[in-house]
């Protein structure tokens, strides 16, 4: 099957930050190139016994960010979301879930942006250890490239779409 939605590795090299920055970015954009054209119902679409759908992975995604880049890198105790799960919140409309995602990006980006270094320290600690934010960036990269991949099987199945 051919590739429809392929898009191009970052090639950004001048520096940790930027090439980190980039591949994260990368993964985020597939995740939600993913939920491009397709319907309310197609979004919400349960097609794996986990009960995984494409809205869920975003809706997930944007709790991990809020909890991994708000809670821990700019120690906002409000971002801590508690259980992070896949369940999207009754009433909330597909546009409302991406809409979110996209505010939750920009809150971690400006939060990566405001610790300024990777080497820093996050602002609250994780299960005890004052992992650098570099290891957050590092952590939702790999997490958003495996949901990214998942969200591509998904997407395959419902109208035969692919490409990272």
């Amino acid at each position: 099957m051919a590739e429809t939605q392929r898009r191009p590795v970052p090639r950004n090299d001048g520096g940790e930050m930027d090439t980190a920055m980039a591949f994260l970015s990368f993964a985020r954009q597939c995740v939600v190139k993913k939920t491009e054209g397709l319907t309310e119902e197609q979004l919400r679409r349960v097609l794996v016994e986990s009960g995984t759908t494409l809205l869920g992975l975003v809706h997930h995604l944007t709790l991990a960010e809020r909890f991994w880049f708000g809670y821990h890198v700019a120690g906002r105790e409000s971002e801590n979301p508690g259980d992070i799960d896949m369940e999207v919140p009754a009433g909330r409309s597909a546009l409302q879930v991406l809409a979110d995602y996209d505010a939750a990006i920009a809150a971690s980006d400006a939060a990566i942006l405001a610790a300024g270094d990777l080497e820093k320290p996050v602002a609250i600690a994780v299960d005890g250890t004052l992992h650098s934010v570099r290891w957050v960036v590092a952590h939702m990269s790999g997490e958003t490239t495996r949901h990214a991949g998942h969200a591509d099987i998904l997407r395959e199945q419902i109208d035969g779409t692919t490409g990272r």
